[in-house]
């Protein structure tokens, strides 16, 4: 699925579904996006020739930037606002629900909403240099939509810190030893090599076994569909401070500058 800017991509070999998604913007997740990521996840963890899936994203530096800016400020209503915000809930309700284990493979810094999939993920395989940062205080907003996921993974302590701290990078050495990531590697190539290992040995495992896993895992989530989108309508709400405008705007300037 092409798009003017950007695509969502699959291959299925060997009973692994790899899930590729790309944007110019580092990464970053426009609707579009957002809406061809869920409907693929949802599209491959129905597929019986699919035992286990990868999640990545094109290039060799950004995993995933988050939001869109440039849709951030298009954003008119409250209406608008919780259905832009709906698009992450949706993708990380796609792989909570999916039967097949999920293995994330990232190769550089999330931010805000790319550390959302990263938690989403059961099972992530990072470079050292994939740091994180939940960057969305900064801007007015606050990870109300990833932050059931961000505390899944690295527990209340570690999400205050992201959350508070918005500015602050964490390192891959910090997020492995909270467990948004199960393993970190110095290089790209190292990290293909572990995630393809653990695709090709879950490729082999037994589906119904896995199944049983998953659901053992996200045990406590099913509440998650009215709780995501409760929170996306509190996203879409604040989107529309003049703080959010004004401090997108400078972050934007900033960028240019740079």
């Amino acid at each position: 699925m092409r798009h003017a800017e950007g695509y969502v991509s699959h291959e299925i070999e060997h009973g692994i579904a790899t899930i590729e998604f790309f944007h110019p913007s580092s990464n970053a997740l426009p609707a579009a996006i957002l809406t061809d990521l869920a409907k693929t996840i949802n599209d491959v963890g129905i597929d019986n020739r699919v035992k286990v899936i990868v999640l990545r994203s094109a290039g060799d530096r950004a995993f995933c930037a988050g939001a869109s800016f440039d849709e951030l400020m298009a954003i008119n209503n409250e209406a608008e606002g919780k259905k832009f915000f709906s698009g992450f809930a949706h993708v990380i309700n796609a792989m909570r629900k999916c039967h097949k284990l999920v293995i994330g493979r990232v190769q550089g810094k999330a931010v805000g909403g790319g550390v959302g999939l990263i938690a989403a993920t059961d099972y992530a395989i990072a470079t050292t240099d994939a740091a994180v940062k939940l960057s969305e205080l900064a801007v007015g907003i606050g990870p109300f939509v990833v932050g059931p996921a961000v505390e899944r993974k690295v527990g209340l302590s570690g999400f205050s810190q992201l959350a508070i701290d918005a500015t602050e990078w964490r390192s891959a050495e910090w997020a492995k030893r909270h467990s948004l990531y199960s393993e970190i590697h110095n290089t790209i190539h190292e990290v293909d090599d572990a995630v393809s290992k653990l695709a090709q040995r879950l490729a082999h495992s037994s589906p119904e076994a896995m199944a049983q896993l998953k659901k053992m895992f996200w045990h406590g989530t099913e509440n998650w569909d009215t709780l995501l989108s409760e929170r996306a309508a509190i996203s879409g709400h604040l989107v529309l401070s003049d703080f959010t405008r004004n401090a997108i705007n400078k972050f934007k300037a900033k960028s240019v500058k740079q």
